[in-house]
């Protein structure tokens, strides 16, 4: 071998190592849901995940934040269509048809999907028990709302609420699970129930919380995402209650916020990214609730202190949701056939 085609082959491996390289490195595309980032609640959540990721796992992340659900389908296809995505994750119920369609075009790309089961091959759809978290917290509503000794702005009236985004089957559950915790734990419970109609409402949000508080109800669950910022202002203005939901955002309103109903997504997210990464990935309807550590309910990061005496009745009743003791409806009909047969 000469100097010079030495010199030529060593130059030819130098440039094919920093191909291989290049090509290792795990790049993954976000689509977020309507709302985008700053919610505080279900987009931060995940972006948090994702964050780690890049911190932990050494992946590059690209992203977009859609002002409408048309513009859905545009954008994954778009991060599909680049082919440089090793992962493709999309937020939000409202992206299923979308992906569903896009997924097919792209057999060969991976997708995550959360908030919604599509049952397509090359997509990871990954819902919650939202109602057995929503049952936790409405049963630690109801033993906290009559309670006028240690929390003032309690009146005596068993009357708590909930502010969804949309009335669609997925806030459904929360209603249905909050409604009946509340009602097993104090059957004299009276639940109010509105629906915002979007994800992105605070200023709609805030006034039926108010009107709520009017009507006597002390606590405000909010489960409706980016709009769920307007309970809060509603709990602060009246000096009410209210519970967080999907991140702990207790901290928002420390006075007001007595605790948040909380989905660890982005632990989700991260064992999607490091499976795809080591090569355990799987497609496939994927259901997480308590028993799997992907929910429960935080108490910390806010001015309150929840007697024990409650939480220790909170915890007694995860254990048996986690053991089957305790079957959590998930639909409104069911409720009132739980309620009859509850021990």
């Amino acid at each position: 071998m000469t100097k010079t085609f030495r010199k030529l082959f060593l130059v030819i491996l130098t440039l094919s190592l920093v191909g291989v390289f290049a090509a290792a490195e795990f790049n993954v595309g976000v689509v977020f849901a309507t709302g985008g980032l700053g919610d505080r609640s279900f987009n931060d959540s995940v972006f948090e995940g994702l964050t780690r990721a890049k911190e932990e796992l050494d992946i590059t992340l690209d992203y977009v934040e859609p002002s409408s659900i048309a513009e859905f389908e545009g954008h994954e296809r778009a991060f599909a269509q680049s082919g440089i995505y090793d992962l493709i994750v999309c937020l939000g119920f409202d992206q299923a048809e979308s992906l569903k369609k896009v997924a097919g075009e792209y057999p060969n790309q991976k997708f995550v999907l959360i908030d919604a089961a599509i049952s397509v091959p090359n997509v990871a759809s990954i819902v919650f028990k939202d109602y057995e978290k929503a049952f936790l917290v409405g049963a630690l509503a109801a033993q906290l709302t009559t309670d006028t000794r240690n929390f003032r702005q309690m009146n005596a009236q068993n009357r708590i609420g909930i502010v969804g985004g949309m009335e669609i089957p997925l806030i459904k559950t929360f209603v249905a699970g909050y409604t009946a915790g509340a009602k097993y734990v104090e059957p004299k419970t009276d639940v109010s129930v509105a629906y915002v109609g979007g994800w992105s409402d605070p200023a709609k949000a805030k006034e039926q919380a108010l009107l709520m508080y009017q009507r006597g109800v002390d606590i405000v669950f909010q489960a409706a995402g980016g709009s769920g910022l307007g309970v809060f202002k509603a709990a602060r203005q009246v000096n009410k209650y209210a519970i967080g939901a999907d991140s702990n955002q207790n901290y928002i309103e420390p006075n007001n916020i007595l605790f948040s109903a909380v989905r660890r997504l982005g632990n989700v997210v991260v064992d999607q990214i490091n499976s795809a990464m080591n090569g355990t990935w799987e497609g496939g309807d994927f259901c997480y609730g308590l028993k799997e550590e992907a929910m429960g309910y935080d108490t910390t990061e806010n001015s309150f202190t929840i007697p024990e005496e409650y939480i220790l009745k909170i915890e007694e009743i995860r254990a048996k949701i986690i053991s089957g003791e305790i079957v959590v409806p998930s639909t409104l009909e069911e409720v009132d056939a739980f309620l009859k047969n509850a021990k």
